[in-house]
């Protein structure tokens, strides 16, 4: 089906080629009464037929190029044929309306109608001059056909504009989708790169200090030795379950056959008495209190609230003076709070707390990404201060907590039984 986007691309592939046909088409026709001696309405022809003819022919070439320009010129030689020859010609009116549709078609509204209105005039009083008639047919026609060209020229100019419009919208709905991609692709990755923070910084400093440890018993006390191997045989395993979710995120982009795996769940606080064990067995005694009535927590909430207890323990075990860190979980009615202490070390940990660690910036920004807020320094007895405030939804009725202080979790007895450092 011919419509105005195969036009378009017609006229839009090979534009000089449409303009020299058409300059020929009219020229041509022009050219035959000369070959038949008369007009179809009786007039004989002249030599200024063939002027005329010619003129038409060179005019329509160069229409593109300069379309008030060609118009003018088209408009004067009719005027000049006219008083001439006694009668208009019949050429230089056609390319005089296929020029007022060229700048109806290009050039700014204004000006246009400007352009339009003048040749409507130049060629009615044209027609009158040479049929007397100021009324006549061919008068009012020349009016008609000149405003039907200059609105199929606003037309096309119109949808030219409305197709154009509608691409340069696609063009910047593309850069913005693309650009959104590129955004959530980079949030998707700091996310994953936190993720692989917190599963490996941990694991991988218990893995060490029980691989010392190891190394230490290895000749005088090989029963310790291989009790210090299980944990680090246990942290190995755990760094590898944990890693899986986020291998199998990575693999979705790319991998059809991963969507149908299923995912492990997101750690909460649900797992934290497997850490407390894990860190304890590691030789980190935490002192922990609960205060509060556990309740469901919304998952971004408890996974930030398991990932900052594990980053704090951690970091507490490394950099503390003493193998000591206490930890509070305060369920109020709107936030969580979670709070750690332990003695500060001389060495690199002070400097951390003031906010340069890879560690303490994680947690800062876990913290924040779902409205919380986060505060780490020195106290005023001299001890690691870290808390974190969790927004939550309003509590509902108070749970059962008689046989463990964690849901689903039994926690060790050094773990359970201490008090709040």
């Amino acid at each position: 089906m011919i419509g105005p986007a195969s036009l378009q691309r017609v006229t839009g592939a090979h534009p000089r080629l449409l303009d020299a046909a058409l300059a020929t088409l009219v020229g041509g026709i022009g050219l035959l009464p000369l070959l038949f001696g008369r007009w179809p309405d009786g007039v004989r022809p002249s030599g200024a037929d063939a002027v005329a003819a010619a003129a038409a022919f060179l005019l329509l070439l160069a229409r593109r190029r300069a379309p008030l320009p060609v118009l003018a010129l088209t408009v004067l030689g009719e005027v000049a044929f006219t008083v001439l020859a006694s009668y208009p010609s019949r050429v230089l009116k056609v390319a005089a309306l296929i020029a007022v549709y060229t700048v109806a078609r290009t050039v700014r509204r204004r000006i246009a109608l400007i352009a339009v209105s003048a040749t409507a005039l130049t060629l009615y009083a044209v027609i009158t001059y040479a049929t007397d008639s100021a009324a006549g047919p061919e008068a009012g026609a020349v009016l008609a056909w000149t405003g039907m060209f200059a609105a199929v020229g606003a037309t096309v100019r119109t949808w030219h504009d409305y197709a154009a419009a509608m691409e340069e919208r696609a063009l910047r709905a593309e850069a913005s989708k693309e650009e959104e991609a590129r955004r959530r692709v980079a949030e998707e990755r700091l996310r994953i790169a936190r993720e692989l923070h917190d599963v490996i910084a941990h694991h991988i400093a218990l893995i060490t200090i029980q691989a010392g440890v190891a190394g230490h018993f290895l000749r005088g006390r090989p029963d310790q030795a291989e009790v210090a191997l299980g944990h680090i045989r246990d942290a190995g395993r755990t760094v590898l379950d944990e890693l899986g979710p986020l291998l199998h995120v990575l693999r979705q982009s790319g991998d059809e056959t991963a969507e149908t795996q299923p995912t492990e769940p997101v750690p909460g606080l649900s797992r934290l008495g497997g850490l407390l064990e894990s860190l304890t067995a590691a030789g980190l005694n935490v002192r922990q209190r609960q205060a509060g009535h556990p309740r469901p927590l919304p998952t971004a909430i408890d996974l930030t609230a398991y990932r900052v207890v594990q980053e704090g323990l951690t970091n507490a075990h490394k950099h503390g003076s003493t193998a000591e860190a206490g930890l509070l979980v305060d369920y109020g009615p709107a936030e969580l709070r979670i709070r750690i202490t332990n003695p500060l070390d001389t060495g690199p940990y002070p400097a951390a707390a003031m906010g340069t660690g890879h560690g303490l910036t994680g947690m800062r920004e876990r913290a924040h990404a779902v409205g919380g807020s986060f505060h780490a320094g020195a106290d005023a007895d001299g001890r690691f201060c870290l808390v974190v405030r969790l927004p939550l939804p309003p509590a509902g009725p108070p749970s059962d907590t008689r046989t463990s202080k964690w849901p689903g979790t039994a926690l060790p007895a050094t773990a359970a039984n201490g008090r709040q450092g």
